[in-house]
């Protein structure tokens, strides 16, 4: 679900999409190649893009601009 939690990450060969409840951020890569797996690759793409502009739409409160802060960074206990 778009915008509903801080965990939910997903990955299309190289391409990240990480929820956050203020943003979806989207890095990486991807080839939409012209075979089956283009195709597939593109439909799970459309359906997270789709997602998003749902949720953006019910939202009655949308905000003109918002923002937004760095994460920080914590040394690795390990």
């Amino acid at each position: 679900m778009a915008y509903e939690n801080e965990t939910d990450a997903f990955q299309i060969d190289s391409l990240t999409v990480e929820n956050r409840l203020d943003r979806i951020s989207i890095y990486g890569s991807l080839d939409l190649t012209k075979n089956r797996h283009g195709l597939e690759s593109a439909l799970k793409l459309k359906r997270i893009i789709d997602a998003s502009i749902d949720a953006l739409k019910r939202d009655k409160n949308l905000p003109d601009q918002i923002t937004t802060v760095a994460a920080e960074s914590v040394e690795n206990p390990f």
